[in-house]
């Protein structure tokens, strides 16, 4: 079996920041120490004092697969996850047709062996009648149950309130729950229309799916946890509101986790002039005000882990008015190198940045042997070059559908490297498509 040594990095890991060398062998991380140099390997790789940091655990991602290939596949989006650094990602159910039973999960994993460039794990869909496949579900054949306790797409919105109550009390897996309040959300869409008719401007989008929708129905979500005691992670949160439902300490000690997303930690509504539908997202990319009390969370451990809910639809798609355009944004490629924006303004310290992508995603799920640089564990990790800022440019962009909202924006950081399994998956702007993800396996339910 091949090994790899890499020399004179820069390790950020479980709260430190120290220079050391790791030595990987048949996938795994065999050694970390500051005197490896001397170790044989199959292949050495120089840091040069370059950042090193666990691969990021993505537990949300829209990959499209199967039924809306036109936009998205597992295997262009997993190729678009690791050239940004994202080694591991979980993936939503409302493709076509959705995953709402258990042999459709498992023709999604069969898939994802055959194509996926990172590691991988599905969520099963609740609907209004799939009460029986959630209760037959067992830890280590996905990594939760998604409820979309808003508008969604297909048979997939669960509004009844039995129909809740069940999975609530039932579920043997953690509830990963998409909260939006669908009646409020349609009263202001009719109140928006008698204004304007079809011609709605972007910038009432989060005006329409308000921070009040949010609230009511995040709030009911965790209501429904407290009573039953379930294990709940909530979405995508977006609004300052919701942020006192959560308590600030580490996931493990936790029933009740939550989760932000890059995009609404980088774009506020100032932006929908420049950038119109291509940042239309659900829930709403919503206040500056908003934005900054998200940061704050996370730095608090109010929010447990960030994610990027990618999202992809062509720019044809996008290109519509409000009510046409769909939902969801292109995000794996350049979620990392975003989140580091945040660093080097000082909003967010790098092991907190490693914390909410890695270490936290892997206890909040109990995702086995991933997620930390330790001994024995598998080899996940990213290299990234801070530098110069580089502008974001469509002919770089790996998701299928070929754009990314970032387009324009500047990053100062970028992805050098990405290992999966102990296998180089990307090196400076090249994927290596030879390269396969493992199924994540998961130590708790």
């Amino acid at each position: 079996m091949s090994s790899l040594l890499i020399t004179n990095a820069d390790l950020v890991n479980e709260g430190r920041r120290f220079e050391a060398d790791v030595l990987i062998e048949n996938g795994r991380i065999a050694a970390i120490g500051s005197d490896l140099q001397g170790r044989a390997a199959t292949r050495v790789i120089d840091a040069a004092g370059r950042l090193l940091i666990p691969g990021m655990i993505d537990d949300q991602v829209h990959f499209r697969e199967p039924g809306l290939t036109h936009k998205a596949d597992i295997a262009s989006e997993s190729r678009a996850a690791v050239a940004g650094g994202i080694t591991s990602f979980m993936e939503m159910p409302n493709t076509l047709p959705p995953t709402l039973d258990l042999e459709r999960l498992e023709t999604k994993h069969a898939r994802a062996a055959q194509v996926a460039r990172a590691n991988y794990s599905f969520y099963l869909g609740a609907s209004n009648d799939n009460i029986a496949a959630i209760r037959a579900v067992k830890s280590g054949q996905c990594c939760g149950v998604k409820v979309f306790m808003g508008a969604s797409t297909g048979n997939m919105l669960v509004d009844d309130e039995a129909t809740l109550e069940a999975i609530f009390r039932d579920s043997p897996l953690l509830i990963a729950t998409h909260c939006e309040h669908t009646p409020t959300i349609l009263a202001n869409e009719a109140a928006w229309r008698a204004r304007y008719g079809e011609d709605v401007p972007i910038a009432a989008h989060p005006l329409i799916r308000s921070a009040e929708a949010c609230l009511q129905s995040s709030s009911l979500a965790v209501e429904l946890a407290r009573r039953h005691d379930a294990r709940l992670h909530v979405l995508h949160l977006t609004t300052a509101a919701e942020l006192d439902l959560f308590t600030p300490g580490p996931v493990t000690s936790k029933r009740i986790s939550a989760e932000a997303c890059v995009h609404h930690l980088y774009f506020d509504d100032r932006d929908y002039e420049e950038k119109g539908t291509l940042i239309k997202c659900n829930p709403a990319i919503k206040t500056a005000a908003d934005r900054a009390a998200l940061l704050a969370a996370v730095t608090t451990d109010r929010i447990d882990v960030i994610a990027t809910d990618h999202a992809p639809h062509l720019l044809a798609e996008k290109d519509a008015g409000y009510f046409q355009a769909p939902a969801g944004l292109p995000l794996v490629q350049h979620a990392l190198p975003s989140l580091f924006e945040h660093v080097l303004n000082g909003d967010l310290s790098l092991t907190q940045l490693v914390t909410k992508t890695s270490h936290a995603v892997a206890d909040c799920f109990g995702i086995s042997e991933r997620g930390y640089l330790r001994e024995g564990y598998w080899a996940d990790l990213v290299m990234i070059e801070l530098g110069e800022p580089r502008p974001v440019e469509r002919r770089e962009i790996l998701a299928k559908c070929g754009w990314s909202p970032f387009e324009g924006r500047t990053l100062r950081a970028r992805v050098v490297t990405s290992i999966v399994n102990g296998q180089v998956a990307y090196e400076r702007g090249q994927v290596n498509d030879h390269v396969r993800g493992q199924r994540l396996e998961f130590a708790t339910a």
